[in-house]
């Protein structure tokens, strides 16, 4: 499982897999899921994307409803302080997540490579 730490190269495919009316897996879910695996925290997860430690609880409610199994076991703060980590089940779809990017974008890219020859030039990358 990689972080992905550089920005993309542009054009770039954003996937987003609908399971439901209100049941999603995308980029932002992905990520979160790789930064608990990265710090062992909802909450340092969270932080580093920038979002309060309500909405990354609530996301990983949502995705642990989702599947049949958790993706992410979380132990509460105490002395020893708590963790989250994620399970197998976690690592299962993060991975399949993102084998099917993989796989999009490579599939994709003689395409997105035609449709940028179309696009107008912007000066200075604005």
């Amino acid at each position: 499982m990689t972080l992905q730490t550089d920005r993309p190269s542009w054009p770039r495919l954003r996937l987003r897999i609908h399971f439901g009316e209100a049941e999603m897996l995308g980029p932002g879910k992905a990520e979160l899921l790789e930064r608990i695996a990265r710090t062992g925290s909802i909450a340092a997860a969270g932080r580093e994307m920038g979002m309060s430690y309500k909405r990354a609880w609530m996301l990983i409610e949502t995705l642990n409803a989702m599947f049949r199994a958790p993706l992410v076991e979380s132990t509460r703060g105490g002395p020893g302080g708590g963790g989250a980590v994620l399970t197998e089940t976690g690592q299962q779809v993060l991975a399949l997540y993102r084998r099917i990017e993989a796989e999009a974008a490579e599939a994709g890219a003689g395409t997105l490579r035609g449709m940028q020859a179309l696009l107008r030039d912007i000066p200075d990358g604005k």
